[in-house]
């Protein structure tokens, strides 16, 4: 049966399923969400937590904690946010996809790619798990994974400048500097803006090499 991961459709089914529960549970996430709304994340963060403690089966109200605590910059938090959230709900790619995020930024790197693979099994619609899946294969030095994964990803979303400037340091790592060139300038078109150190370092090999497609 497919199933929608991390869309509309998905959240609603599992919103349906909640009205069927504690009507404070009901009331309290919604009261959350507002307090987020309005910026007020240490009374959202209450909020939610109530709703949670009201229902078995809250497992929204976690993942709007698991942003919070992104918000906060407290990482190990969004982690464990998110655990619980896919505990609750194991279909929830997202959450494995924030879960990963969060390992990457903490330098976790073999924790980052096991729930990154994990997020884009679930749904590989998901463009951002596969592109800090590319991300977090670079740093473990898989450079071969990484320019494998960052093509899937710009084949599945040409558009997606994030990805095409990742692919361009994966090719850079492998020395093809004609590639990387090639998926930084497509980067630049598609209005990304590249780190200037990013640049500098191949603008060198720009008289030596030339991309095998012109962006």
């Amino acid at each position: 049966m497919k199933t929608p991961q991390g869309s509309e459709e998905f959240i609603a089914e599992q919103k349906r399923m909640r009205d069927t529960e504690d009507e404070c549970a009901n009331t309290q996430y919604n009261r959350g969400v507002s307090l987020m709304e309005e910026g007020k994340l240490d009374e959202a963060v209450e909020a939610f937590r109530a709703a949670i403690a009201d229902s078995g089966r809250m497992f929204e109200g976690y993942v709007n904690l698991g942003y919070i605590y992104f918000k906060k910059g407290d990482l190990e938090m969004v982690v464990d946010a998110n655990r619980k959230a896919v505990e609750i709900e194991p279909r929830y790619a997202r959450g494995y996809a924030n879960i990963g995020f969060a390992y990457l930024q903490m330098m976790k790197t073999d924790e980052a790619i096991s729930a990154l693979k994990k997020a884009v099994e679930l749904n590989p619609e998901i463009v951002q798990a596969w592109s800090n899946l590319t991300n977090a294969y670079l740093q473990a030095g898989d450079v071969e994974k990484a320019i494998e994964t960052g093509e899937k990803m710009v084949n599945m979303a040409p558009e997606f400048a994030l990805g095409h400037n990742n692919l361009a340091a994966a090719y850079y790592n492998n020395n093809e500097y004609a590639k990387a060139i090639e998926h930084l300038d497509r980067a630049v078109d598609l209005g990304f803006e590249p780190h200037p150190e990013f640049k500098k370092v191949l603008e060198p090999h720009r008289r030596t090499s030339s991309p095998s497609v012109s962006a």
